[in-house]
């Protein structure tokens, strides 16, 4: 499991998809720009390595989610089209500054970070997260920082870490809805654990710090679950939300059971607000980081601050 859940590319029309499910192709100058530094860089995004069906959006307009300890997750979950390996303690210890370049050389407002799980480090690859975050502080002073984590195993001391230097937004995804977590995530992921991250982090971080969630829709859950899920999620603390629609990577993962609609979205978004989000972006290709900097505003501004 990546921190920032499972995609697919949708590159071509697929007569098997929905007619509102389209994406644009790739325009604009940033786009070049930003494959280029990444590519100079050695660094991985979860736009490629999960196939983010807004990679062409986003990198036309110069943005990138960058993926951290690595490409290669020690997780294996049934939605999710990142590569599953034990990189057995392996990290690159150059990651931290060679991402902070990036976002110097991109002139950023807001960049978002996410990363592997890493059940082979002692402390779930926290602390590579935290020096990341130091490392941007002092290469790009004003750009706004939101850290997209896996479980952490679930580990206080591993979230404590990255209060040394936090972000300004702390997200942690629980994915879908209790009944269907056990059937699509890793075994050493779960439901209340997730939820028990996310109320770390309001009991534990900063009290500026704005935490977020995302579920991903068409794996077979109801409105009623997902009415749970919003209770659950507020309950925890969390002031922001993103709804989006899942994609199967491959035929290796877990089947879509339903391509909700627009509308569909719509009144879920409605849903979600009167449970009380800050914000909540909902839509087909939604995905956990897509208008980041927008959402994160919008908190801030419940928040009078």
């Amino acid at each position: 499991m990546t921190a920032s859940g499972g995609s697919a590319v949708v590159s071509r029309p697929d007569r098997s998809l929905p007619p509102w499910i389209t994406v644009r192709p790739p325009r604009g100058p940033a786009y070049p720009e930003v494959r280029g530094t990444l590519a100079t860089l050695r660094l991985g995004t979860v736009c490629q390595e999960a196939r983010c069906p807004n990679l062409s959006e986003c990198w036309s307009a110069g943005t990138a989610t960058l993926m951290l300890l690595g490409t290669e997750c020690t997780r294996r979950c049934g939605f999710c089209a990142v590569t599953t390996h034990w990189p057995r303690g392996v990290v690159d210890r150059s990651e931290p500054a060679r991402v902070a370049e990036a976002i110097r050389r991109w002139g950023l407002r807001y960049v978002v970070l996410t990363q592997v799980c890493r059940d082979d480090l002692l402390d779930g690859g926290a602390s590579i997260l935290a020096e990341t975050v130091r490392e941007i502080r002092t290469a790009a002073p004003t750009t706004l920082i939101e850290l997209l984590i896996g479980d952490l195993a679930g580990d206080s001391g591993a979230l404590e870490v990255l209060w040394v230097s936090p972000p300004d937004v702390l997200a942690h995804n629980l994915e879908t809805v209790r009944s269907i977590s056990p059937r699509v995530r890793d075994p050493r992921a779960g439901y209340d654990r997730s939820l028990d991250v996310l109320s770390k982090v309001r009991a534990s971080g900063p009290p500026r710090i704005v935490t977020k969630s995302s579920l991903m829709l068409g794996l077979g859950e109801s409105d009623e679950e997902l009415r749970v899920a919003f209770r659950d999620l507020r309950s925890s603390g969390v002031d922001l939300l993103t709804l989006g629609q899942y994609l199967r990577p491959g035929p290796a993962h877990v089947p879509v059971a339903h391509y909700a609609t627009p509308e569909e979205f719509d009144r879920l978004r409605d849903t979600a607000l009167a449970a009380g989000f800050a914000g909540v972006e909902a839509g087909p290709l939604v995905r956990s980081s897509y208008h980041a900097e927008e959402l994160y505003r919008r908190a801030r501004r419940e928040r009078g601050g």
